[in-house]
């Protein structure tokens, strides 16, 4: 019998101590470069995208694949991807830890949406604002201290 799943997570992560050093001219780069992490771990993209100090991605797990070691790869080799292209000049390391939040299938459409609009709606809420929602909304128990 084969293995089928179909878990939506959305995995959210921020640069160290939330520094604006993504910047809009580089972040094309660095999310093909992550689409094709992604791609490589039979792991399906359905969005990516962030702003100045945060990026949302939208993907399937393959069943194969652990979250926490699927995110520390992403990690690591964007860190790397980024140091020795000099995507982003000012970019340090990834802050810590991450978000990953789980939805059904029918929630995908709008998912999409609200990651591809990341700047347009970070007009309007900050990222620190923004992720105490998302543990709030999940309940997720967290302490502030460990946010910053």
């Amino acid at each position: 019998m084969s293995t089928y799943t179909q878990i939506l997570y959305q995995i959210v992560f921020s640069t160290k101590n939330r520094e604006f050093t993504l910047v809009k001219k580089g972040r094309e780069k660095l999310f093909r470069y992550i689409w094709g992490i992604l791609k490589n771990k039979n792991c399906h993209l359905y969005q990516i995208n962030g702003v100045e100090n945060h990026i949302h991605i939208l993907t399937s797990l393959h069943s194969s694949i652990a979250l926490a070691n699927l995110v520390k790869d992403i990690k690591v080799a964007s860190s790397k991807f980024i140091k020795e292209n000099q995507v982003f000049p000012n970019f340090g390391y990834w802050q810590n830890g991450y978000g990953a939040f789980t939805y059904s299938y029918n929630a995908k459409d709008n998912l999409i949406t609200y990651i591809r609009n990341q700047e347009e709606h970070h007009k309007n809420i900050s990222f620190l604002n923004e992720y105490k929602i998302l543990l709030k909304e999940f309940e997720i128990e967290f302490e502030e201290k460990h946010l910053l």
